[in-house]
């Protein structure tokens, strides 16, 4: 059975950004139309479901690709805060992150060393904080 949709899927484009996103939206458009009863979200929904299958089973693949690296160019700043904030957040398990009082500059600091001076390396300006 493997190997049947292996071979299925030989040449086609297959699931990439897009297509997750389009299936998410999908998802979301389901839910809402199920709780508020509008229609026209279910027929949103089943129109993003098959957009989303067309994508996938498509053999135009450099169509496909481009249409990802469009929807990619365009998401940047929205999933680079996003994955910023996941790296900040694990971060601050083991470290303090200040502002520098002056210049602003995030400082990122280990946990459990006491109070501290910590000096800004971009402005130079000197400050105490608990650690």
């Amino acid at each position: 059975m493997k190997e049947k949709l292996i071979r299925f899927m030989a040449g086609r484009y297959g699931f990439d950004s897009l297509g997750k996103a389009t299936i998410i939206a999908a998802l979301a458009a389901v839910v809402l139309a199920s709780l508020f009863d509008i229609p026209v979200l279910s027929w949103l929904a089943w129109a993003l479901i098959i957009y989303a299958y067309f994508r996938m089973f498509s053999r135009n693949i450099y169509k496909r690709s481009a249409e990802n690296q469009t929807y990619l160019a365009k998401t940047r700043r929205l999933r680079t805060w996003f994955s910023t904030q996941k790296n900040l957040l694990a971060q601050r398990k083991t470290h303090h992150i200040y502002k520098c009082p002056t210049c602003r500059q995030k400082i990122r600091v280990p946990k459990g060393k006491g109070k501290i001076e910590i000096r800004c390396p971009k402005c130079q300006t000197r400050f105490i904080k608990k650690s």
